[in-house]
């Protein structure tokens, strides 16, 4: 059993999707819990999923714009400042961007997902590595994807934002595990959540379901991943049963990845 009595956990992109998930499955544990997000109304039902689940949950919301390195470090503040410390950190916000061949790639579209993949995770370590490197312990998860790991095509904004969080990882996994600190990534695959959807519909219009069983077919498993796959995998990452697992790159694929 993974236990999180008594564990602050603090999740961005909590409005939605993978966030919202991991939210779920942690508050089950027992974690005392702060999503970040832009999106006030998503943060609000992520809180009522959380506490119609979990009635005893402790649960906070903070609205921020991951890009601002200021407002990054004001929700890390936040959090200690309402319970005191940082467990465990679900690095997590993050958008796909626009799709189009790196020829015709807009620069300001480029720039516009750097800044929020690769960026907005670079600012949450540096913030909460130094709360945990205070304590002496902690545990963070950084949302890469199988884009981190190799090419996707037609998103080269979000294959390079995702190719930088894995090495961030793997960099920090090195520096801070002497500190009681381990720092892993995880490499979701197709996994139906409203940016998967959001990047059908850009590839199939009203026929973007269709597009999505195309898509699943050459997946060994044959269907998307839930979110809630995720958010155990993430649950198990952020716990004291997974310490000595560091530096590490995840993929959660269904095997799509090593299929030749």
């Amino acid at each position: 059993m993974i236990d999180f009595t008594d564990k602050v956990v603090l999740i961005t992109g909590g409005g939605s999707g993978l966030g919202r998930a991991a939210a779920l499955s942690i508050a089950k544990q027992g974690a005392k819990l702060v999503l970040v997000d832009m999106n006030k109304a998503s943060l609000e039902e992520t809180k009522n999923e959380v506490l119609q689940a979990s009635p005893e949950a402790a649960i906070e919301l903070f609205e921020a714009n991951v890009t601002n390195e200021e407002e990054v470090k004001n929700y890390v503040q936040f959090t200690v400042d309402t319970f005191g410390k940082i467990d465990g950190f679900f690095n997590n916000a993050g958008i796909e961007g626009k799709q189009n061949l790196t020829e015709n790639y807009g620069s300001d579209e480029f720039e516009k997902v750097i800044s929020v993949n690769l960026n907005g995770v670079f600012y949450g370590m540096k913030h909460v590595l130094k709360v945990m490197k205070e304590q002496g312990s902690g545990s963070i998860v950084n949302t890469a994807s199988v884009g981190g790991i190799r090419g996707v095509g037609n998103q080269s904004g979000y294959a390079a934002s995702k190719h930088g969080v894995v090495g961030l990882t793997r960099n920090s996994g090195v520096e801070y595990g002497e500190f009681g600190i381990s720092i892993n990534a995880i490499a979701p695959g197709a996994i139906m959540t409203p940016m998967v959807e959001g990047s059908l519909k850009q590839i199939g219009g009203d026929d973007w379901e269709a597009v999505g069983k195309e898509f699943v077919s050459v997946n060994p498993m044959k269907r998307f991943g839930k979110p809630e796959e995720v958010g155990n995998l993430v649950a198990f990452l952020l716990s004291d049963s997974s310490r000595f697992i560091n530096a590490s790159v995840i993929n959660i694929d269904g095997g799509q990845s090593y299929k030749y």
